[in-house]
């Protein structure tokens, strides 16, 4: 999904990852980034951290809830999302998510939550 909508990784750490995403190819047939494109970008970035926690524990994180308030309208240029810890136990993760347009001007505020599920307890093509 990052590859396709065009998500490039800038930063990332279990306390903060940081992506680029380009508003052409991600609108709405009226020209405006679409909201569901900031949601992919949202949890794209949070599950990025959230893995980045859980990965020592061998967990493996799956999004279970997202939520996302678009603030302003984009039409061009790129958006970047910061996802910053909110909570961070064994079994789930939560992360804020702050995306902003090349301006530095807030687009959307977005919060997800993963739950950290054990690796062996995911068999390969779940």
């Amino acid at each position: 999904m990052d590859e396709r909508m065009g998500i490039m990784y800038l930063e990332g750490t279990p306390e903060r990852v940081v992506a680029r995403m380009p508003v052409d190819g991600n609108t709405q047939p009226i020209g405006l980034l679409h909201g569901g494109a900031s949601c992919v970008l949202a949890e794209s970035v949070g599950s990025m951290a959230a893995w980045l926690h859980a990965m020592p524990a061998d967990r493996v994180p799956v999004g279970v809830d997202i939520n996302a308030t678009h603030h302003r309208g984009v039409r061009a240029g790129h958006v970047t999302a910061v996802a910053t810890p909110a909570h961070r136990g064994q079994t789930f993760a939560t992360y804020n998510v702050a995306i902003d347009d090349d301006a530095g001007r807030r687009v959307c505020t977005a919060r997800i939550t993963c739950y950290l599920r054990p690796a062996q307890d995911i068999a390969p093509g779940q």
